[in-house]
């Protein structure tokens, strides 16, 4: 199949976006500090991390809507950049998001043998995809498909997050505006990676991505030992119940799970966890099996090198034991 990109379906105006004033906006998540007269945003989930938020200064408001799917707010930070809101929670920021957007593509990319077909689910700001290409450019990846429910992310990604969002007409992507769970339901394709990079469960319409019906329809759509990969939604610092949960729920369609984590100062607790699993049983995904040079790695990836692959595996005792010890 020859890829072909689909059209993006949003009638939003990217030339003539509305003007937001600071000082009259008004969002749950936005706080007005008298005493220096600062606007900060601050990250809280009562489900995902109670008692606990983050915090960074509003320096301006670039955009605010509602769209079919979600709240989407996208704010200048006075320390990380730009900063992708969605339902209140934080998605991206500049400064930092190459950390995750690395960890998440180049983990199950250098973990396969030959990753021709590579299908992401969600990841709207498309910093997976701008990693992907990396690995067409070398000739080892083929055929990327992308599918994200909610357009309008992808097109307000193009003009707040541009570094990220550069490929998103590349003419090896074919990029499909649906819901996720849907397309893997009716899809005849398979593919050797999948890659999850969904919102939190919680926080719109990701839920259905973390049960394990979910795993199934991956599992479906997979080669013969080809590899999953998706964002956990905690970290081992926040519900370590929650992960080992998950975790049970991959093993029951995957006999090769395992968790990872990598360090992001932007998402709460500053890190985040990923499950990558396969029905290989003798694949170890905690080396490798292709690396580069430490020149092409510099060249390449600003978080990701063959050894950050390996140690992303490496947990805290007590986490080690709660999560992979029977």
């Amino acid at each position: 199949m020859s890829p072909s990109t689909h059209q993006i379906s949003s009638n939003l105006d990217l030339d003539n976006l509305p003007h937001f004033d600071l000082s009259t906006f008004r969002h749950d998540s936005i706080t007005y500090h008298k005493e220096d007269s600062s606007y900060w945003f601050y990250e809280k989930s009562k489900q995902s991390f109670p008692g606990q938020s983050f915090g960074l200064q509003v320096e301006e408001i670039l955009y605010h809507a509602q769209s079919q799917f979600q709240d989407i707010l996208i704010f200048k930070s006075t320390t990380f950049g730009n900063v992708l809101v969605l339902n209140g929670i934080i998605q991206c920021t500049e400064k930092d998001e190459f950390a995750y957007q690395e960890l998440i593509t180049h983990l199950p990319i250098m973990s396969h043998p030959s990753p021709k077909k590579v299908l992401v689910i969600g990841g709207g700001d498309c910093g997976v995809i701008r990693e992907l290409i990396k690995h067409v450019e070398d000739g080892t990846v083929e055929e990327i498909t992308m599918v994200e429910i909610d357009d309008m992310v992808i097109k307000l990604s193009t003009k707040f997050l541009p570094e990220m969002a550069k490929y998103h007409n590349h003419p090896k992507l074919n990029l499909i505006i649906d819901d996720g769970f849907a397309f893997l339901k009716n899809s005849v394709e398979k593919y050797d990676v999948i890659i999850t990079d969904s919102s939190d469960p919680d926080d719109g319409p990701a839920e259905e991505f973390f049960q394990i019906n979910y795993f199934k329809l991956l599992l479906n759509a997979l080669n013969e030992k080809g590899i999953v990969i998706m964002q956990s939604s905690e970290n081992i610092w926040l519900n370590l119940e929650y992960l080992k949960s998950l975790k049970t729920k991959a093993s029951t369609v995957f006999n090769n799970v395992k968790y990872c984590q990598c360090y992001m100062p932007s998402y709460t607790s500053g890190q985040l966890g990923l499950i990558i699993a396969t029905t290989d049983s003798s694949k170890d995904f905690t080396h490798p099996l292709r690396s580069f040079s430490r020149e092409k790695e510099s060249k390449l990836f600003k978080y990701y090198n063959e050894q950050v692959h390996c140690m992303s595996f490496v947990l805290p005792t007590w986490a080690e034991n709660y999560l992979n010890n029977n």
